[in-house]
């Protein structure tokens, strides 16, 4: 299983370079799931995996001048703020592991549903072809109906900052319309930046959660250091590949995954964790695959 897991990690890689974001929110069920790790402790080590691969992404947006810093100084200062308000408030005693996994599932719920919707309203393409017209010159976001929407952007920042700190998710699947529709970004910049914020985030919520978890620090080197290669990977693959075909797929293959959370932790979340010997809370999350 141990196998099957780094080769899932390369895999999240690559789907990050094909498709810019998403691949991300796939750490956490990999880590649950198949590697046996406590979920509050994989949320931390989803951190540092999705701030080291986006800081990796960053790096040719921020070569091609793809970077909108000041934007991502005021917007990324409000997510940092939300991420480690999120990641104190995974250690409070309510806060179980069952309602964390509750919470990352609707996350992916709403991701893959925003991928499937956007893709759906794009030109169609066929799998392997190079597209006439750049996708990104034509962003498929709903326009929003106020006035003064940017007065928003700090508050939908709080809100994606502390989803990332609660259950790990970087949040490009909304910081990149914020971004587009209320800060009035260029859909380029707009990717380059977010990928910014999210390493932001990932800074914030992994100190919010020092000491209060026990990291798996050769584990998590190791899943990083594969999906590093993975999104290098992609990258190099998106020339060739289109993005709307690949991320439609992708968005129905998150709601499958996002089904299996659902069934492995619906009922959990409600019920209180029993004390144990010690007198201490214990919650535990029954693994869908088990290590011998």
């Amino acid at each position: 299983m141990e196998i099957v897991g780094y080769a899932l990690a390369i895999a999240i890689g690559l789907s990050l370079g094909l498709l810019g974001g998403g691949g991300s929110v796939l750490a956490l069920p990999v880590l649950v799931y198949v590697m046996g790790i406590e979920p509050k402790t994989a949320i931390a080590m989803t951190l540092v995996i999705v701030g080291t691969v986006s800081l990796l992404g960053v790096i040719p947006h921020a070569r091609r001048g793809n970077l909108d810093l000041p934007r991502a100084a005021i917007f990324g200062t409000a997510t940092m703020v939300g991420a480690y308000l999120g990641a104190r408030l995974a250690g409070l005693p309510f806060m179980t592991s069952g309602r964390q996994m509750l919470i990352f599932a609707g996350a992916m719920l709403l991701a893959a549903g925003l991928m499937i919707y956007r893709t759906s309203r794009s030109p169609k393409q066929e799998l392997f072809s190079t597209p006439t017209e750049d996708p990104l010159a034509s962003p498929q976001y709903t326009k929003p109906l106020c006035r003064f929407c940017w007065l928003w952007l700090l508050t939908e920042g709080m809100g994606v900052g502390v989803l990332t700190g609660l259950v790990g998710v970087g949040g490009g699947f909304a910081i990149v319309p914020a971004l587009v529709l209320l800060a009035k970004v260029p859909m380029r910049k707009a990717i380059g930046t977010s990928l910014l914020i999210i390493a932001a985030n990932a800074i914030a919520g992994f100190v919010g959660y020092l000491g209060a978890v026990e990291f798996n620090w050769p584990l998590t080197v190791t899943f990083t250091f594969l999906a590093g290669i993975g999104t290098v990977l992609g990258s190099y693959g998106s020339r060739y590949v289109s993005v709307v075909h690949l991320q439609k797929s992708f968005g129905y293959f998150l709601l499958a995954v996002a089904a299996l959370v659902l069934v492995q932790q619906y009922g959990r979340a409600e019920s209180r964790p029993q004390p144990n010997r010690q007198g201490t809370r214990a919650v535990h999350s029954a693994p869908l695959f088990r290590l011998s």
